[in-house]
């Protein structure tokens, strides 16, 4: 799995103010709306997705790189909320970000017993991660109010709580890809790059 977001040598403080007064309305309710329709088509998708791969083994690449492309919008979203980036994301699945990307190697033959094992029970494997990553969500979100305060003072994120986020950010991703099947092994406890994916 491919996840990055680099961080900016320096930060606009007007971008941030603008951000945290008007953002929920130019960034969180077009985006919002369109991700949040977005996702139910996804909840189809991924029903129809379940029979495929149950009577065929085979993953359809439409419905691979509908996810892909739906998370990769979610991260620009989700990115700029967090004041990890200035620039503005663009719409749809189709959009790009020169800073930041997210990414899996289609995959197309799959195991019908790790489906329905993962379908009814990968809830409760991942209770573990789930239980981590709350804490984390809440770490990050207490990370991100200090890192507003210094980048409207410095005009910078500070490193390792730019890290902080994006590794937390990561780690439920990973999860998430994990559990829609894109990816194989239990995920691990960590959000920082693994080995495997910098290959």
């Amino acid at each position: 799995m491919k996840f990055y977001i680099n961080r900016q040598e320096s930060y606009s403080r007007g971008h941030l103010i603008l951000r945290a007064f008007f953002g929920g309305l130019y960034i969180g309710l077009p985006h919002g709306i369109l991700l949040f329709f977005l996702s139910i088509g996804y909840s189809f998708v991924s029903m129809i997705t379940f029979w495929i791969v149950l009577f065929t083994g085979k993953y359809p690449e439409w419905s691979w790189n509908y996810y892909v492309k739906l998370n990769r919008y979610s991260l620009r979203v989700n990115a700029i909320n967090a004041n990890l980036t200035d620039k503005y994301p663009a719409f749809g699945l189709g959009g790009t970000h020169p800073d930041m990307d997210f990414d899996i190697p289609f995959q197309e033959g799959q195991s019908r017993g790790r489906l329905i094992l993962r379908t009814l029970f990968g809830s409760l494997m991942l209770f573990p991660h789930y239980f981590v990553l709350f804490f984390l969500s809440i770490g990050a979100s207490i990370v991100g109010i200090i890192a507003f305060w210094a980048i409207l003072f410095t005009g910078k994120y500070p490193e390792g709580m730019f890290n902080f986020v994006v590794n937390t950010m990561r780690w439920k991703f990973r999860v998430n890809a994990w559990y829609s099947l894109l990816t194989d092994g239990y995920p691990a406890f960590t959000g920082k790059v693994l080995d495997s994916e910098n290959k």
